[in-house]
C-alpha cells in the first residue's frame, strides 16, 4: 500500500503568534486557525501548528510519581523539525535570499545554502518558538 502526503505538526506556545509569523514572515497562508490549530500553505507544503501551551506541570513537586502526559505541555513548542522540499537550484537560492531578508535563518545557515555529502543542498530556518524548518534541493 503507498503512503501519501506527509503533513508536520509544529508545536507552538502561541498559535495565533505563530501563525502570523509564518504568514508575515514565512510567505505561508492561512487555511484555518481556531486559536489553537492552525492550517499553513505555501506552494504545495502544508504545515499544521498546535498549541502547546499547558503549564500545569510546573511547580509540581510530584512529577516522578505523576508523570506529565497531557501532549501539549509548553516545553514541547520549539522542539520540533521538518524538511521541505525545493523543485530547483534557483528556488532554493531565491528562498534563501528571501529568508534571509525575513531575518529567519538559522545561525548556522549565514553564508548561504549548503551542498551536503548526503545528496542535498539546503539551509534552515528557525520559526518563532525555535522550531527548525529545512529547505532541501536533492542534487
Amino acid at each position: 500500500m503507498p503512503l501519501g502526503t506527509t503533513i508536520p505538526a509544529l508545536p507552538a506556545a502561541d498559535v495565533p503568534a505563530a501563525t502570523a509569523f509564518y504568514v508575515e514572515r514565512l510567505g505561508f497562508t492561512m487555511l484555518h486557525s481556531d486559536g489553537h490549530f492552525s492550517v499553513l500553505r505555501r506552494d504545495t507544503s502544508t504545515i499544521h501548528l498546535w498549541e502547546s501551551a499547558d503549564t500545569s506541570w510546573q511547580g509540581r513537586d510530584d512529577l516522578a510519581a505523576r508523570p506529565v502526559v497531557s501532549g501539549a505541555e509548553s516545553f514541547l513548542a520549539g522542539t520540533a523539525s521538518c524538511r521541505i522540499e525545493v523543485d530547483s537550484s534557483r528556488a532554493i537560492d531565491d528562498l534563501y535570499v528571501e529568508m534571509d531578508a525575513a531575518g529567519v535563518l538559522h545561525g548556522v545557515s549565514g553564508s548561504g545554502p549548503v551542498d551536503t555529502d548526503y545528496g542535498t543542498r539546503e539551509f534552515h530556518v528557525l520559526d518563532l518558538d525555535g522550531n527548525l524548518l529545512t529547505f532541501y534541493l536533492w542534487r
